[in-house]
């Protein structure tokens, strides 16, 4: 079940928040857009962890069927 969190926010912050939303398509209406930005900053964390788990599993077999590539093309 979704929940709600209110939040106060100064002007010049809703403000630079309602810019980033219509730079971003302008799709989202600021309160929608910043759960948007919450969600992702917090899934964030879980999303690297699984990356690192991954790479740390497969990364050497990965390499040695595809090479490693040049660190210049790291992501």
């Amino acid at each position: 079940m979704a929940k709600e969190i209110r939040l106060q926010i100064d002007d010049e912050t809703y403000a630079e928040l309602v810019r980033q939303a219509a730079a971003d398509g302008g799709q989202a209406e600021p309160d929608r857009y910043a759960q948007q930005l919450l969600t992702a900053d917090l899934a964030r964390p879980r999303f690297t962890a699984a990356a690192k788990a991954f790479a740390d599993e497969h990364g050497r077999a990965f390499a040695d069927e595809f090479g490693a590539g040049s660190a210049g093309h790291a992501a």
